[in-house]
Formats: structure tokens, C-alpha cells, sequence
């Protein structure tokens, strides 16, 4: 079995997700009262469940079984880890605190052998958390993990060793690269080596988990661009790649991101849970989604076939929503957006309302080093170039050096920063307290502070956590600094003034970083505060705190001003 995960607990309900060896009735018992029943539904020789558990009490822990057919399969006897636990909130009123944990990049301890990867910080947060008390405050709401949760593209010996056994019997897919996964079985072994680890195992079944992809579940650069997309449709062994990427994410990450109100109106899931063999309803899912971001340019044809991905729920007085910056992407040259029309529309509707803190998440940091920032914008410019070659020579270095942040979709960086100045000014409704936006990707972590257009109140930052368990090259290290520094960010401001790009609306600093170690992060909103802290590994596989930043301090609050008048601050 994989699993249990512990997903969403809303109310007095919680889902817990669980892959069986065998077809099977899976049942949840919590707290002596609380219950609840699901048959597994199969894919691909795979068989899992989704299980909504109901009439659990507020403010409580109830330590929870998992049955399969009746028998006790969780926990496991002799265990060295404490019983898992489903905790509910008390009332929402904003008088409990709301404590985020986040992070980004997480490679299995397998790769740790053969690259001699500092220890895992999620590993290490999980052995700290097995000596708390789940009644208290300290206990995390939710874990939310910001992509590439596992590697397609970048497989551990253990992995490679399997494809190679596989694939001497099955062949190996045309043209397909011999040490990355291709195929929905070659996808579940990612999960299960990933969530095997004891550690995360134990954490995953007792704190609620989020999740969003990032590119390397699917490859490198994932949706880069128009151009770097055609190219891969030409690969024959890219359709089942995508479809199976995708399918397999929907089953392992997004599936229990669906509130358990959702969960029975999601489409895919009643399609799955009806098939005998959902085999081929996951094949055709997970092609037709990636074929949908072919017209995600028209507003019409995209509201008639959009899945998405994107997702939002609030913790407590806490409003947190978490976009997809990968497979929804417009790519069309001149109209390029993180997200189509329908779904950022769907997103300013949620960033409405009534709440003390809004968090939004997304894979990919918002406001990056300004030197990088620059250096996007302008790629983004001349790879739209009437100029062939100009054009030509954009996009392969575009590809070449991963220019594909917010930065290098213009319009949506704009549109977000304007987003966030109408929420932090709040007209209509008191602003929130604070704005974050929470990212990963970059291997290295740091808290920026933005300043904002008009009579924006809400502080507003960019909180970038990564890697859980990866690194950077070390020559890249300086070159990551270096865009923060202004000599650097002058130079490549001037050479985005001179592709007509007009300067950002928004102006940033760096508070705390670049730190360069594996780390996990902690948001933390009580009441009308917020605090982050930044936590990494030693080399013992403790944890040890490398920042801590009040967001919500007045003296770090910025001033309200035109971002021309903002002294010193980047360019």
C-alpha cells in the first residue's frame, strides 16, 4: 500500500488517499465515532481510493485506522512513529492561529547516494513534528508542496535499474530517452519511491498535504513556448508521456485537492469510479487536457472543454489560493499569459471577499532577482521579433537558460501586481492584513518585499522556498546573487528599455537570502500578524533556522507612493 495520505479536512470531514495492491473497500476509522467507506476504483493494473471521513469534531485530534477489506493495514504494527491524526480547527473566527508549511523540489533520498545531496529538509521537519503534541498550536494546517514532487526526467539509480529490467521485455517507446519515465506504470514508481521514505510517509498520513505541479513532473521546461511545444509534439514518444504525466498527477497530487464537497462533482472522478477499468478514461483525460491548451488563447472554445487545476480554500480567517503556471499556459506569441482568461477571471474572484490574509501559490517565484527579471523580459520581447533570426535566437535562449518565470509572461507579471494593489488598497472591503505569495522552483530561497502603485495598505511579499531536497549548481550561485545587486540590475534594465519594454509597476527588494541549503518554510498568521520562517538542514539532518521576517511589522510595511519615489529600491 501507498499511503495513507491525509489530503483536505474541512468542517467535520477529512479525505484520505490511499493505492491498494489489490481491488478493495477501503475504511477510515477516526476517534471512536468518526468513519468513513470507499470501493478502489483501478487504472493501468493500479487500483486506488479516495475516502471522505465524516463526523469528526471540532477542535479535536482523533487518531485514525485504515482498513482494507476489514483487515488493519495503518498503522503499522511496531512503528517508530507516533499514531497518524486527523486535527479539525475550532470555530474560524481568526482566534487560532493558521501555521503553512511550504516548500518546492523535492528529489528521493535515492538521489542523495549518487549525488551526495545535502540531508532532506522535509525528512528533517518530519522527525522534529513526531515529538509535538497535535492538540497544539505549534501543529501544522496544511503542507503545501509547490512542484516537482517527483522527476520524471531526472531518475534516481533505483528508477534507471527499473526502466532497464521493464523495458527488456516491453521495448523501449521510439526515440523515447532510456532514463526517464514514459508510461503510467513507469509513473507510479516515482510515487511510490518517493512517498515510501518512512519519514514522509509518517507526515503525509498526519498532516493535510497540497499540491501543484511544477515542470519536472511532466520534463524540463514544461511549456516553455510556442516554439519549444511543437517541437516536442514531433517526438513519437511524446503523447503517452503527456497523457501519462498528467493522468498520473490527477491521481497522485490533484485528486486530493478537491474539498470532499468536490470531490463527487469532479467529472474525471465520476468517470474513473464508474469504468471498471479506468484505464482508458485516464489515457484519453490526460491527452485531451494537454490538447487544451492549444486553444487556451479563445475565451469560447476554452470554456466549452477547460479541467483545471487551479484550486482555493480557506484555512481559518487565512483565503489561500494556488495557481497552475504550467499546463493552462497561452502560449500564442503576442498573447502570452500564465493563465487563460477564464481561469484568471476565476482567480480575481476568489482574491475577493472578506479575510485577514490572502496567500496565492504558485510553482514559480513572482518577483525573481530583478537583474533575471530584466533579462526575461527583454528575452520575451525579441523572441517575438519580426526578425527571424532575431527571433530564432531568443527562443533557443530562452530554452537554454529557463527564462520562463513570471517575468517572461509580461502581461500576467503586470496583471498580478495590479491584482494585488486593488486587493491591498481594498476598496469596497478592508484590506487584508497581508499578501504573500508563496513559490519554489529556483533552488535557492529568499522573502522579497514589494511596493506597489497607489494607497496599497496590505504588505505584500514574495516568499520563495526550494529545495526540499535538490541543489544548485555551485556556478550558479553567483550568477543568482548578482541579480540582485543593482550594478547587474541597471545594465540589464537598460537593455530591456532598449526592446521598448516600459519599467515594471512594481519595485522590489530583497529582505532575506538567497540561501542556497535544503529548506522548508513556515507561514504563520495569528490574528492580524504574519510571520515567516526559513529553516535548513544541517549536516546531522536537523533543522536550523537561517531567517525569520515579521511581515506584518509596521516598521516593514511599505509606504504608500509611486514606485518612482520608492528610494532604494530596484530599478
Amino acid at each position: 500500500m501507498i499511503g495513507p495520505l491525509l489530503r483536505r479536512v474541512v468542517g467535520g470531514q477529512a479525505t484520505v488517499w490511499v493505492e491498494t495492491d489489490a481491488p478493495a473497500t477501503v475504511r477510515v476509522a477516526a476517534g471512536g465515532t468518526a468513519a468513513g467507506t470507499a470501493r478502489t476504483f483501478s487504472a493501468f493494473g493500479h487500483h486506488y481510493a479516495l475516502v471522505v471521513v465524516d463526523g469528526l469534531t471540532p477542535g479535536s485530534s482523533h487518531r485514525y485506522e485504515v482498513f482494507l477489506d476489514e483487515r488493519r493495514v495503518w498503522p503499522e504494527p511496531d512503528s517508530p512513529y507516533p499514531g497518524s491524526v486527523i486535527r479539525t480547527r475550532r470555530a474560524d473566527d481568526g482566534t487560532q492561529p493558521v501555521r503553512l508549511i511550504f516548500g518546492s523540489c523535492r528529489e528521493t533520498t535515492q538521489h542523495s547516494t549518487a549525488r551526495r545531496l545535502p540531508p532532506d529538509a522535509l525528512d528533517a521537519y518530519a522527525r522534529r513534528l513526531a515529538g509535538l503534541d497535535p492538540a497544539g498550536d505549534d501543529w501544522p494546517d496544511l503542507l503545501l508542496l509547490l512542484g516537482d514532487q517527483v522527476y520524471a526526467d531526472e531518475t534516481s539509480p533505483v528508477i534507471r535499474r527499473f526502466l532497464r529490467r521493464r523495458r527488456r521485455h516491453r521495448g523501449l517507446p521510439p526515440g523515447a530517452p532510456a532514463d526517464q519515465v514514459v508510461s503510467f506504470p513507469e509513473y507510479t514508481r516515482l510515487y511510490l519511491e518517493s512517498w515510501r521514505d518512512p519519514e514522509i510517509r509518517w507526515l503525509l498520513s498526519t498532516v493535510p498535504s497540497l499540491m501543484i505541479f511544477d515542470d519536472h513532473e511532466v520534463i524540463d521546461d514544461w511549456n516553455t513556448s510556442a516554439a519549444w511545444r511543437a517541437r516536442m509534439r514531433g517526438e513519437p514518444w511524446w503523447p503517452e508521456r503527456i497523457s501519462s504525466g498528467l493522468a498520473s498527477y490527477w491521481v497522485y497530487q490533484h485528486l486530493g485537492n478537491l474539498a470532499p464537497d468536490e470531490v463527487a462533482a469532479d467529472p474525471v472522478f465520476r468517470a474513473v469510479t464508474a469504468a471498471d477499468d479506468a484505464t482508458d478514461v485516464l489515457r484519453e483525460f490526460g491527452a485531451r487536457v494537454d490538447a487544451e491548451a492549444d486553444v487556451a488563447h479563445d475565451p469560447q472554445r476554452w470554456s466549452q472543454v477547460q479541467y483545471q487545476w487551479s484550486f482555493s480554500l480557506d484555512v481559518g480567517r487565512t483565503r489561500v489560493i494556488v495557481l497552475d503556471n504550467r499546463c493552462s499556459r497561452v502560449l500564442r506569441p503576442g498573447a502570452r499569459s500564465m493563465l487563460p482568461a477564464g481561469e484568471w477571471a476565476w482567480f480575481t474572484d476568489r482574491a475577493r471577499g472578506r479575510y485577514d490574509h490572502l496567500v496565492v501559490g504558485a510553482s514559480l517565484p513572482w518577483l525573481m532577482p530583478p537583474g533575471i527579471h530584466h533579462l526575461e523580459s527583454w528575452n520575451e520581447r525579441l523572441a517575438e521579433s519580426p526578425r527571424r533570426w532575431v527571433a530564432a535566437a531568443s527562443e533557443w535562449l530562452r530554452q537554454a537558460l529557463d527564462l520562463e518565470h513570471w517575468a517572461a509572461f509580461r502581461r500576467s507579471f503586470d496583471d498580478l501586481g495590479q491584482l494585488f494593489a486593488r486587493v491591498g488598497a481594498g476598496p469596497g472591503h478592508p484590506p487584508p492584513a497581508s499578501i504573500s505569495m508563496l513559490s519554489g522552483d529556483v533552488h535557492h530561497s529568499y522573502v522579497a518585499r514589494a511596493v506597489l502603485p497607489g494607497r496599497v495598505t496590505s504588505p505584500v511579499h514574495q516568499l520563495t522556498c526550494s529545495p526540499i531536497h535538490n541543489q544548485v549548481p555551485a556556478l550558479m550561485r553567483p550568477l543568482m546573487r548578482l541579480g540582485w545587486w543593482r550594478g547587474p540590475t541597471a545594465a540589464l534594465r537598460a537593455l530591456a528599455r532598449s526592446a521598448g519594454l516600459p519599467r515594471p509597476s512594481v519595485r522590489w527588494r530583497k529582505l532575506d537570502g538567497p540561501y542556497f541549503g535544503n529548506a522548508v518554510s513556515t507561514l504563520l498568521h495569528d490574528g492580524a500578524t504574519a510571520e515567516v520562517t526559513l529553516e535548513g538542514t544541517t549536516t546531522d539532518g536537523a533543522l536550523r533556522e537561517v531567517a525569520r521576517r515579521r511581515l506584518t511589522d509596521p516598521a516593514a510595511q511599505p509606504t504608500p507612493q509611486p514606485p518612482q519615489q520608492a528610494a532604494g529600491l530596484p530599478q
